[in-house]
């Protein structure tokens, strides 16, 4: 029998760019010809999945692989690709959605919305095959997705202007009706019919529209933790997907153990993640239950402590340890990002990051 965290996989959405100026290009459908790749919202995205994994080993040889038909795709037609949150061209103009009956409905409802949503997410799926409990996981989990957030911070860049943010992808996504912390509901009925509402009431068009930070898949049997920015370093993504497999897995023995849900106001998750896109690594973050604020290596360092027991069962604390040492020592993608002289070399810094293997 397949139990809780058993399997994991990774969704990653990319950016197409001209490959000499760094533009955005509504160019997915030349891509998409020859790349192992899906189509996204925008004619200037696209989105990679692999295969269902159990190591951490396979998961990086999977999406390594999934990269590199990406780049080789584009490559043929004078393009790029960009793993990261955004660019600096991202929303600046109105792009034409992709041609799909689904992304255009969305596009006539949302308008402006869906316009500007020329974003990036990395998503990771941790196997979860009861619902009832994989709604629960995420009530668990939810204080310390913020700080998954801030790890992966990767787009400061938007509309052709520094924001000020480290996510910027975080406050634009935020503006749709079913973005945030997961909602207080303790069971997959409870959740189905808060999915059967918006759906009727119009807010949603189908239960792929809920874009929780972390929800049960409405294809897998999965928890899908889909708070993190799009990484362009590769070691970045696979160090989110250990420690979202552990947070589920804690989260698991938590609810067997029955440990009562935590509770925090939704209020202040939301600001949780504000901060944490506000700022990244760089400043401090909110701890929900202790209702304070922390410096955010304060709370990564009690994160690790957190997810500990399920990594070193894994044979994966090392390599998690490893991983976030690199990234603390080179700083997040957004802080390096703001290093180039142009946007221009901001975008081909991303562009030689994503094909890095």
């Amino acid at each position: 029998m397949v139990a809780v965290g058993d399997t994991i996989g990774v969704e990653e959405e990319f950016h197409v760019v001209n490959a000499e100026t760094g533009a955005l290009e509504p160019a997915a459908r030349r891509v998409l010809r020859t790349a192992d790749a899906e189509p996204e919202l925008h004619r200037s995205m696209v989105e990679t999945a692999s295969a269902v994994q159990t190591d951490l080993v396979s998961l990086r040889a999977d999406l390594l692989e999934k990269r590199k038909s990406l780049v080789d795709a584009s490559a043929r037609h004078g393009l790029a690709i960009v793993a990261a949150g955004s660019v600096p061209g991202s929303g600046s103009t109105a792009s034409r959605v992709y041609p799909n009956e689904r992304y255009e409905r969305m596009a006539q409802e949302y308008r402006q919305l869906v316009d500007e949503q020329q974003v990036a997410a990395c998503q990771v799926q941790v196997g979860v095959p009861d619902r009832d409990l994989a709604v629960r996981i995420t009530r668990r989990i939810r204080d310390w997705l913020p700080t998954l957030l801030a790890l992966s911070v990767s787009s400061p860049y938007f509309a052709d202007q520094d924001t000020g943010y480290a996510s910027y992808r975080t406050i634009v996504t935020s503006r749709w009706p079913t973005v945030g912390p997961p909602p207080d509901l303790a069971t997959a009925a409870e959740f189905d019919r808060v999915v059967d509402t918006l759906v009727e009431s119009g807010v949603i068009s189908d239960a792929g529209m809920v874009y929780f930070d972390a929800r049960p898949s409405a294809r897998y049997p999965t928890v899908e933790i889909r708070v993190a920015d799009s990484c362009p370093d590769i070691d970045d993504v696979i160090l989110l997907a250990a420690l979202a497999r552990g947070l589920v897995t804690i989260a698991a023995e938590e609810d067997e153990a029955g440990r009562p849900l935590p509770e925090a106001p939704q209020v202040l998750l939301r600001a949780a993640t504000w901060r944490a896109a506000r700022s990244g690594i760089g400043g401090h973050l909110v701890d929900p239950q202790a209702r304070t604020a922390v410096p955010a290596g304060v709370r990564i360092d009690a994160l690790m402590r957190h997810v500990r027991p399920a990594l070193e069962r894994r044979g994966e604390w090392e390599t998690a340890i490893d991983l976030l040492d690199a990234l603390r020592s080179r700083g997040t993608s957004a802080t390096r990002q703001r290093k180039g002289a142009s946007h221009r070399e901001v975008v081909l810094g991303l562009v030689e990051e994503t094909a890095r293997s």
